[in-house]
């Protein structure tokens, strides 16, 4: 027993430091890698998926798994262990399903796909892109074939990000969240606030949005020593390990609002990655999030329900008005918050509104159900995206890039992974509904940009516990009930019914 113990835990440590190798990878890529190094970088990261995976499905670390998971040996090991060993057995269970082969196969399509998108992006083709999408969109049935969880093959592919969730439950709850967010969203429409608002034309420059970013991330507590922050096209969050977190945002978009809201976004999965179970956890199965539902909680909890917030405001207006005062000379307070609040349909789903946002991941969801059902064909998703985008936010995108080639996320094969924006924001709405029950003076707290003890029940009933638990349980545990879209359209409809006076 020993034995077998001291392999699994060597096992998972080299596991976790070439889990951090791919990791340094990806965002080398995503970051400064030049161009014409994406083939060797395809090599490179095929390299490390292929090892890691041939470590985890290796007959040694099965047998010594199964060794520790007989009843009779389970129940004589500490808490600790046994908590490791029934996710570790889950885990390698399932990864022993899937051939080598097929894991290098697919880290180089990415790869060469992304650089694909870049291309198509840049060009405004999507037909540059497409037969890479057709080749990913072959190789997840094939994922499917290998895993075959029971119903819909999107199930499979959806419990890799977010385990236990189905196609049925997810349908049930977007089509309950998609009709109440159509409905308000006409009444918001038919408002004469919403007739009157405009945009404010404020401009701020890439190194003024650089400094403002910084000012919140420290105002959030992230420790210097323990992350940076770097550009690229797509913000986005990885971990090289536990004291090595990197996020990115991007100060070229006109929308000035991008590059703070993308920033607070990030650091929120930042904070997430930076409190994961350590001590006699780290380097362990345990230390990791359950869900990317529960990652994207905690983003979109610090973007949507604190950084959007009127009191948070209150403390970061006089920032931004600080850098351009000319630009803010006739813009008070409660303007301000109007336009940072402001409903508006738009085409880019990183852009949109907290009220539209789920639509968009909506939109995706139904495509991706359509593909793997086979309902849908690659080259038909540029007419299909555009025509659901006029069904549902009534805005239609003038060309590709406004429309199927926004995203990256396909590119590196993450189908099934759009739901967990949704169900994030939702788990979101849910955690501040709790936060705001328990401790009725928060908003005094934030209009302070006091974050400390907002902090300390994210780390107390949702950090710590990693994976100990799913998602689900968590949110259970913490907010007294489990996914429930009702409760983030009711925030919704408290919120926007007050700024548009419906």
């Amino acid at each position: 027993m020993k034995e077998s113990l001291e392999f699994i835990y060597k096992e998972q440590k080299e596991l976790s430091t070439l889990g951090g190798v791919a990791a340094l990878l990806g965002w080398d890529q995503m970051t400064y890698m030049p161009p014409r190094g994406a083939a060797e970088k395809a090599e490179q990261t095929a390299l490390i998926s292929r090892l890691s995976h041939e470590r985890v499905i290796s007959n040694a670390f099965w047998e010594h798994i199964t060794r520790l998971y007989e009843p009779a040996v389970i129940e004589n090991l500490s808490e600790k262990d046994r908590n490791v060993i029934k996710k570790l057995h889950q885990d390698v269970e399932k990864a022993r399903k899937i051939p080598p082969t097929f894991v290098e196969k697919m880290a180089k399509t990415t790869t060469m796909s992304y650089q694909a998108w870049e291309e198509a992006r840049k060009k405004n083709d999507y037909k540059i892109f497409s037969p890479h999408l057709n080749n990913i969109m072959e190789l997840e049935k094939e994922y499917c074939s290998y895993i075959n969880l029971p119903g819909p093959r999107y199930n499979t592919l959806l419990d890799d990000y977010e385990e236990g969730m189905t196609v049925d439950r997810l349908k049930e709850e977007f089509t309950f969240l998609k009709n109440d967010l159509v409905k308000l969203l006409e009444k918001i429409k038919n408002t004469k606030v919403f007739e009157r608002q405009e945009d404010l034309k404020i401009k701020l420059n890439g190194e003024q949005q650089r400094k403002i970013c910084n000012t919140v991330i420290d105002k959030m507590n992230l420790p210097r020593d323990r992350f940076r922050l770097d550009v690229s096209t797509h913000p986005f969050t990885t971990s090289m390990g536990d004291d090595d977190v990197r996020i990115t945002t991007s100060f070229e978009r006109e929308q000035i609002m991008f590059s703070f809201f993308s920033t607070v976004h990030e650091s929120g999965h930042a904070l997430y990655e930076l409190n994961m179970p350590g001590d006699e956890y780290k380097d362990t199965v345990i230390s990791d999030s359950p869900s990317l539902g529960l990652h994207e909680s905690q983003s979109r909890f610090w973007e949507n329900m604190i950084a959007r917030s009127k009191p948070f405001w209150e403390y970061f207006y006089p920032v931004f008005k600080q850098e351009n005062p000319m630009g803010f000379k006739n813009i008070d307070l409660d303007s301000w918050y109007n336009f940072v609040s402001k409903v508006e349909p738009s085409l880019i789903r990183v852009e949109a509104d907290e009220l539209t946002y789920c639509l968009h991941v909506i939109l995706r969801f139904e495509i991706e159900t359509g593909l793997m059902d086979e309902k849908i064909g690659v080259d038909e998703l540029p007419s299909i995206w555009n025509e659901k985008m006029d069904q549902m936010l009534g805005v239609t995108p003038k060309n590709d890039v406004e429309g199927v080639l926004q995203d990256m996320h396909w590119s590196g094969g993450s189908i099934g992974y759009f739901p967990t924006y949704a169900i994030g924001t939702i788990y979101a709405s849910q955690i501040f509904n709790k936060i705001s029950e328990i401790n009725p003076e928060i908003n005094n707290k934030i209009r302070k940009a006091d974050f400390n003890n907002i902090t300390e029940w994210l780390i107390e009933n949702i950090h710590r516990y990693g994976r100990l638990f799913t998602a689900d349980e968590i949110i259970q545990k913490a907010c007294g009930q489990g996914l429930n879209s009702k409760v983030f359209v009711d925030y919704l409809k408290n919120k926007y019914y007050e700024i548009y006076q419906v």
